[in-house]
């Protein structure tokens, strides 16, 4: 986002307090706000024109979406059919449509719970209680995999166990650990 800053000849703090007036509720993350309704309050926080709000959401869904890590996808992806495997985003409105455009996580895993699309998000215990419905499993039987500590906090307090993701190779060693432990 830091080319929009320039391109908009804002220094870092005004850019900052600019894009913070956009969904100061956290609307988006639980379905509040969908994406036509984000791109205006962009355009207003930033004072772009429509076509230069078109290319900013596109900008914005690149940041949003990130770089795969190939390593883990990879993991994950050997995981099934022995395991049930699902993703629990913290999205908004168009999420969906853009990771599976890139990623493909529908062929990737069992179940893909978005956020906005359930009106619940991390680290609401309601949203876990959810994933395991969906993936018919119990809170003790999921290994949940976040970078957010307060939804690896909450994960834990709801039952599962829970590793904090910092890097790729400790992360696949942990969840190697619970797993087979608890095959036991």
């Amino acid at each position: 986002m830091d080319k929009w800053r320039l391109r908009l000849g804002l220094d870092v703090a005004d850019f900052e307090v600019a894009i913070a007036t956009v969904d100061q509720d956290r609307l988006a993350v639980t379905g509040g706000l969908d994406e036509r309704q984000m791109r205006r309050q962009y355009a207003d926080a930033l004072g772009l024109l429509p076509d230069q709000a078109d290319r900013f959401m596109a900008d914005m869904w690149v940041w949003y979406c990130g770089e795969l890590d190939e390593a883990l996808v990879d993991y994950v992806r050997r995981l099934r059919p022995h395991l049930k495997t699902g993703i629990l985003s913290n999205s908004a409105d168009g999420a969906r449509r853009e990771e599976e455009r890139r990623y493909r996580f529908s062929e990737l895993v069992d179940d893909v719970i978005y956020s906005h699309e359930v009106r619940l998000a991390k680290p609401d215990p309601a949203i876990f209680a959810l994933a395991c419905q969906r993936l018919d499993v119990r809170p003790q039987e999921i290994v949940f995999v976040d970078d957010v500590p307060d939804n690896v906090e909450a994960a834990v307090r709801f039952g599962m166990q829970a590793v904090l993701h910092e890097r790729t190779a400790d992360t696949i060693a942990t969840i190697e650990r619970l797993v087979s432990s608890g095959d036991k």
